[in-house]
């Protein structure tokens, strides 16, 4: 996802490329593997975004079943980007292609290898509580003050704000400020909102548990200003690719539907709540079928 903060992020980058590079030189050998492959694997993942958390303990699960040392290393999208290019991370499970993160994708994708689409639904949202009485982004206009003039975003480097400021632009929302901080404080916000049953905007997702658990519905987007919807693909970096061939054919293959994913947010996270990992080797256990099929 695109960040509007160029400078901080490429400083950031290249600091968490330098640690990623000390962290990462070590491998160990393993019948498991394809002779020379690199059983020390480093996934990207950038902290808030659920889908990409969930599917990365996921693929661990499955890994470290097969003898791999794998080690998750949080990132913003931008360094994580960088880091993938660079080989200073191996895996990044949820690029959104070909919209959200197609700035990204055409800055660094040359050196990244797309192993493909694990889900295909994944779209861009603007959301109000089912009690707010407004049905489409239009509705928002002339309402700033219904809402203390805001709409509660996420990150800052997300494509999901860049998208929301275009679209407040499009629809001619004076009044309206996009207030960026983190998902985490976005879904605080959210849940404080709809206890209080006051009104709320907030950007969102789909894939993402927060419409199982609040009272939420996305605004109708006649404008098409949200895009239309992505691809969540799986990225590696050359080097892990060349060396581990067996794990690429395997993910080339992983595909995800709208229940099998909400099912395993549910579990791994709201079950969970306090260890994804525990959560997601319960859902492992559950769907064993499912997961043996992962990388056979």
């Amino acid at each position: 996802m695109r960040t509007t903060r160029i400078a901080a992020t490429l400083v950031i980058g290249t600091v968490m490329a330098v640690i990623l590079a000390a962290c990462g030189a070590g491998s160990s050998g393993s019948s498991d593997a394809e002779p020379g492959s690199n059983k020390s694997v480093t996934i990207a993942v950038v902290p808030g975004w659920d889908e990409d958390l969930v599917v990365s303990h996921l693929w661990k699960y499955v890994l470290d079943e097969k003898g791999y040392d794998v080690s998750f290393q949080e990132l913003d999208a931008a360094p994580m980007y960088i880091g993938l290019a660079k080989g200073d991370v191996d895996l990044y499970m949820d690029m959104w292609l070909p919209q959200t993160h197609g700035d990204y994708w055409k800055q660094y994708g040359d050196d990244i290898v797309d192993v493909g689409a694990w889900y295909d639904q994944a779209t861009l949202n603007i959301a109000v509580p089912d009690y707010v009485d407004v049905t489409s982004i239009a509705d928002l206009k002339g309402k700033a003050a219904e809402f203390d003039g805001k709409i509660v975003g996420i990150e800052p480097g997300a494509g999901l704000t860049r998208v929301t400021e275009q679209a407040i632009k499009d629809y001619g929302l004076d009044g309206f400020t996009l207030e960026t901080s983190s998902t985490p404080a976005m879904l605080t916000e959210l849940k404080r909102a709809t206890e209080a049953k006051k009104p709320i905007v907030v950007t969102l997702w789909h894939p993402h548990w927060a419409y199982s658990a609040f009272p939420i519905k996305d605004l109708t987007d006649p404008k098409g200003a949200m895009g239309k919807p992505d691809k969540a693909h799986i990225g590696a970096s050359q080097d892990f690719a060349k060396s581990n061939p067996e794990v690429i054919e395997a993910m080339k293959t992983f595909k995800m539907s709208d229940k099998e994913l909400a099912d395993l947010e549910k579990v791994a996270l709201q079950d969970h709540p306090d260890d994804v990992e525990a959560g997601t080797k319960a859902w492992a256990e559950q769907n064993k079928e499912f997961v043996d099929g992962m990388m056979n």
